[in-house]
Formats: C-alpha cells, structure tokens, sequence
C-alpha cells in the first residue's frame, strides 16, 4: 500500500504541492454526495451497456480491463467538467485559468483482470533533433482527475503509482521487471475521492480479484500552452449551450460547430 496524504479539496496550495511532488494528488470532498450518486449511476449504466456489447475477452485494455471512451456527452461526466472543488487546483498548479477541458472518460476492471503493466499516458512529443529535450523536461502540459466510484482495495484492483515519476527519463519497467515496491505502491481511497494526475506519472492497474467491477470516472484537461489535434467526440451545440459560463470557456474547443 501506498501511503498518500488525502488533501481536502479547500486546501488547493498544499494540493498543489503535493502534485508538483509526486505528480499526483488524491483530494477528498471533490463530489457531493448526490453529485457521487449520479455519477455512480451514470457508470453503471454505460458499463452494462458496454460489457453485454464487448466480451471480456475483447475488452480494449486487456482481458475484463475497459476504457469508457469519450463520455462528455452524458450529464454524468459533464457534472465534472467545472467542479468548484477541483478547478483552484489546477489554477494552482498552472498558475493560470486559461487550460482546457479536452474531454471525460475513465477505466474499468471487471472481475478476472490481471495486473497491467505501469505506463505513461503521454507519449513523447517533442522531437528534438539532438536527442536533448524530451516532454518530460516540461512543466505539467495535460492532467487528468480520475474520480472514485467504489472504493479502491487491493482486492478489487485499485491503481498503483509510482510517485516522482512524471519527469522521469528511467525505462518503465516491464511486469517481469518490475521490483517489489512498484507493485505494492497502490492508492487505497474511498469512493468519491479525486486523484489529480500529471498523465506522464507511471501508474498501472492491479489484479481485480473481487466480485465487483472496479470503476473510475474522468475528466482531462490540457495546459494553458499545449493543445492536441482532436478532442474526443465532440459536443452538441444544444448540450453546450446549457452549460455554465465557466464550462462553456473550458469546452470552447470541444463544441461541435
């Protein structure tokens, strides 16, 4: 087990701190008890959909391992776009209110799936002709804040990071690689807690050997100075226009014209 700090969500600088650290953060009071249970819903929902279309066996991370894909389309994940808890943070760590949300997703694990091996979700995109600069020299360009929906144990497959590692230019290490310390470097939290991640972080999930599925929502969001091609699917112009104003400024790029 890993042992973190849960930062309350009132305390934005000491989150802050702890993200540039170990380039994530787990922050508890990001939803309110309604706002958990719609999204919990929501999750539910698509999951059943999801897996009665695509056998385990399919699954498009793995064996019983799912990515939701875009989802910003449904009320469930747009709630999380503009949370007043989460957004001090990120204006924090960037010093500024000008990113962007470039979309909402999130993972599953169902019952059966093994442990995946540690990654990055950031693939270099710097090609420096001298082999000098590499995106991990950067500051922070693309976070994403994964939110809870059960309770992360061991035994149902909770994620593990490897904190310090966002900058790291070391090889990730392959399972068989992989030393002790790595694979018990996992997030216990209840359900409804934020981790705030720096994408490039190396983090992995764990063997999911409950009888639940082991689900985490999502919403990304993308540094003041660094955009990506495209953006998911993009959102109805009839949905974007019953957002808020502060939503409407992070979705701008996403609306679909």
């Amino acid at each position: 087990m890993l042992d973190i700090e849960v930062v309350p969500c009132a305390e934005a600088d000491r989150a802050a701190a702890v993200f540039q650290r170990d380039g994530f953060v787990a922050v508890s009071g990001a939803l309110t008890p309604g706002q958990l249970a719609f999204a919990q819903a929501g999750a539910k929902r698509v999951i059943a959909e999801q897996m009665a279309a695509i056998p385990l066996e399919k699954a498009n991370r793995g064996f019983a391992r799912y990515s939701f894909g875009p989802q910003v389309h449904h009320p469930e994940w747009l709630q999380l776009v503009d949370l007043p808890t989460v957004l001090p943070i990120l204006d924090r760590v960037w010093g500024s209110s000008d990113y962007i949300c470039m979309g909402a997703g999130g993972d599953y694990s169902a019952p059966g799936a093994k442990m995946q091996p540690l990654h990055s979700d950031m693939r270099d995109f710097l090609k420096d002709p001298l082999g000098q600069a590499t995106c991990r020299d950067l500051p922070t360009p693309f976070i994403v804040v994964n939110f809870l929906m059960v309770d992360f144990k061991e035994v149902n497959g909770a994620i593990r990071f490897v904190p310090g590692t966002q900058r790291s230019r070391h090889p990730i290490p392959t399972l068989e690689e992989e030393p002790e310390r790595m694979r018990r470097s996992i997030v216990f939290a209840p359900a409804g807690t934020a981790i705030v991640r720096d994408v490039r972080c190396w983090h992995g999930g764990t063997a999911n050997c409950s009888d639940e599925v082991r689900p985490m929502t999502s919403a990304g969001y993308l540094a003041p100075w660094f955009r990506l091609p495209q953006y998911g699917d993009p959102l109805p112009r009839s949905l974007y226009e019953t957002l808020s104003p502060r939503a409407k400024e992070l979705c701008r790029f996403m609306v679909k014209i």
